[in-house]
């Protein structure tokens, strides 16, 4: 059995990655719509060896659609994810726009698979930098207990684009030529300042809350909370965008309810644990890095370390390709879940 299967947002980073990951992980795709912003429309993408022309995405091109997997920008999810929900599709949107809401599930379907089931047509992806830490948290949550999270992001520029890349990569020409150069992108596309980011590091992911919070910060504190079921987490965040391309880096401080847990107890876990790799060997420094993990699926765990003033407490280093894990494979994994869970009709 096949499904018709719609991609809004096909012409951008992550559109391109769901339709790479749909055609490796040879999602059951019967029919495929491909839509975008009318300056894309008639553009052509391959799509298992077959020329597929991207289409404007308007509501009625969502008749017929059983799967609709979005990533085209909070604005067109807003305007047209209800729409395709109410022609019958289940859209999994890879927008922060929906992941709050209460009547939409947000998933990580090695955390919290089951609440796919409680959709109103319509599934939130997760912000890229809180998937990866919660696939390497839950299992410890399950087994030791979690009480607090403290986490500082070291965010790759893909995570703000195309042209944040290409920032990037120019303004580390102009800085080894000794050539003059104008940011005009990071940290926040569209405001009045910005800063150079090549070789340099900037603590401002999105624009900046009352309290103090940057919103990509609560993005992570609120999201923890909802996929973990659990409001009396303690969680903190402070995220930075650094000159990596691709790969998102976190360092992790937890403390677990239990205070026998060992290192070893946490890296037996975390070996088993579904998504997750371990890279963990100091002896020969062994440890997970963007660069190595940029093109996989999984997270990556390593740099496992006992808190030395607190029995309870472990610091963890977290990487994962931020447009796989963090976006489109974790949108496919759900309508993979859609599937086997017989909850696509």
């Amino acid at each position: 059995m096949g499904y018709h299967v719609a991609v809004v947002g096909a012409t951008g980073a992550v559109g391109q990655q769901i339709l790479n990951t749909l055609e490796q992980r040879q999602f059951p795709v019967s029919k495929l719509t491909l839509l975008s912003s009318e300056r894309s429309a008639g553009k052509k993408v391959m799509f298992k060896g077959q020329e597929v022309t991207i289409e404007a995405a308007t509501p009625n091109k969502f008749e017929g659609v059983q799967i609709a997997l979005f990533s085209a920008g909070g604005s067109v999810s807003k305007e047209l994810a209800p729409e395709a929900a109410k022609r019958g599709a289940v859209v999994v949107d890879n927008t922060s726009f929906f992941r709050m809401d209460p009547n939409v599930p947000l998933v990580v379907p090695e955390v919290n698979e089951e609440d796919i089931r409680n959709h109103n047509g319509i599934i939130a992806n997760p912000n890229c930098s809180t998937i990866q830490m919660v696939v390497a948290l839950e299992p410890i949550r399950k087994s030791f207990g979690l009480k607090k999270v403290i986490v500082s992001t070291y965010q790759a520029v893909s995570g703000a684009g195309a042209a944040a890349i290409e920032e990037l990569k120019s303004q580390s020409q102009s800085i080894l030529n000794n050539e003059d150069f104008t940011p005009s992108i990071l940290p926040v596309k569209g405001d009045d300042k910005h800063y150079q980011i090549a070789f340099n590091a900037i603590p401002q992911i999105d624009k900046f809350e009352e309290n103090g919070f940057t919103f990509e910060e609560l993005k992570m504190i609120n999201e923890t909370k909802k996929i973990m079921h659990d409001q009396q987490l303690q969680v903190a965040a402070t995220c930075v965008r650094l000159p990596v391309v691709t790969g998102h880096s976190e360092s992790v401080y937890i403390e677990v309810e239990d205070e026998n847990v060992t290192v070893q107890d946490m890296k037996m876990l975390l070996e088993k644990a579904p998504g997750v790799v371990l890279q963990d060997d100091p002896n020969e420094q062994l440890y997970p890095m963007p660069a190595n993990c940029v093109g996989s699926n999984d997270v990556y765990v390593g740099r496992i370390r006992k808190d030395l003033d607190n029995a309870k407490g472990f610091h963890l280093w977290i990487v994962s390709d931020n447009l796989l894990k963090g976006a489109a494979w974790n949108s496919v994994q759900i309508a993979e879940s859609l599937v086997r869970l017989g909850v696509v009709k």
